[in-house]
C-alpha cells in the first residue's frame, strides 16, 4: 500500500495509526557491547510505556535491539531497500513481526535493491520522522553520525548517554562539538514524555469513530485482523464497531 509524507511517496506495510503518534529515532553501532545492549532495551521499553514509537532502519545492532525493546507494535522500521526484499536477512523474522503488528515504510519502489546511497536516503527518514534523535552508541565513521547531521538539517534535537573512556567516539564528538547533549539520567530523560492515557492513544480514537471496515483495514493493516480475532472489535454493516480494551 501507498501513502504520502512531506510530499514524498512511501510503500508501506502494517500500521501507518502508528505515524499519528509521537516517536522518538534510536539509532547506533551495529557491533554494540553489553552496555550498549542493555541501555537500548531499557530505552526503547521505557519509550514503548510511555506511548511514544521508535523509530530505526532494521539494522543489525543497536537498530534491531531498538524495534525489539520497543515491541512490534510500538515501532516503525525503515528500510534501505523495497518491501519486496528483506535486509538484512539476518533480521527477516523481525522485520516480518514489525509488518504485520508496527508499520514497515519504505520511499523507494517495491522492487528496489539496496545501494550504498539508498542507506544515507533511509538514515534521513529515520531522523525526518521522529521528533528527537538518540544515539545509543557510534564510532567516529558511524553512519549515525550521518543521522545527526541530518537532525539538525531538520532541526531535531540529538541526544546521546555517556560511555567508558576510549568508547563510543563518535558520539563523544557530536558533544564536544555541541551537537548533542548528553544524558546521564536514562529515567530523567524518559520524565520528559508524559504517560499517555489508552484513551488518547489515535488508534482507539479512530475506532472509536466506527470507521467503514475498507477504509479501517486499509490504515491499520493486519493490526485490524488481530484486533478482531482478540474481541476489541466487531465488524457490523460494513463498520468497524470499538468494543473495548486494545
Amino acid at each position: 500500500m501507498v501513502l504520502e509524507l512531506f510530499g514524498k511517496r512511501f510503500f508501506y506495510k502494517g500500521n501507518r495509526a502508528l505515524l499519528e503518534k509521537e516517536a522518538v529515532a534510536v539509532v547506533g553501532t551495529r557491533r554494540p557491547g553489553p552496555y550498549t545492549k542493555r541501555l537500548c532495551l531499557e530505552l526503547a521499553g521505557g519509550l514503548a510505556k510511555r506511548g511514544v514509537v521508535v523509530i530505526s532502519g532494521a539494522a543489525m545492532g543497536v537498530d534491531a535491539l531498538a524495534h525489539r525493546g520497543a515491541g512490534a507494535k510500538n515501532t516503525i522500521a525503515v528500510l534501505p531497500c523495497g518491501l519486496n526484499h528483506i535486509y538484512p536477512k539476518v533480521n527477516a523474522a523481525l522485520i516480518e513481526e514489525i509488518a504485520k503488528n508496527g508499520l514497515l515504510l519504505s520511499p523507494f519502489d517495491m522492487d528496489f535493491k539496496a545501494t550504498r546511497w539508498s542507506f544515507v536516503t533511509r538514515n534521513e527518514w529515520v531522523v525526518r520522522l521522529a521528533k528527537e534523535l538518540f544515539i545509543v552508541e557510534a564510532d567516529i565513521n558511524s553512519g549515525s553520525l550521518t543521522s545527526a547531521r541530518y537532525a539538525k538539517k531538520h532541526g531535531k534535537d540529538i541526544y546521546v548517554p555517556p560511555h567508558r573512556l576510549g568508547e563510543s567516539l563518535g558520539t563523544v564528538k557530536l558533544v564536544k562539538e555541541a551537537l548533542a547533549s548528553p544524558i546521564w539520567d536514562l529515567d530523567e530523560y524518559l520524565g520528559r514524555f508524559k504517560v499517555k492515557d489508552k484513551e488518547d492513544d489515535p488508534v482507539i480514537k479512530y475506532l472509536k469513530s466506527s470507521p467503514f471496515y475498507e477504509e479501517a483495514l486499509e490504515r491499520l493493516g493486519q493490526r485490524l485482523y488481530e484486533l478482531e480475532l482478540e474481541g476489541s472489535v466487531d465488524i457490523i454493516d460494513g463498520r468497524v464497531v470499538y468494543k473495548g480494551e486494545i
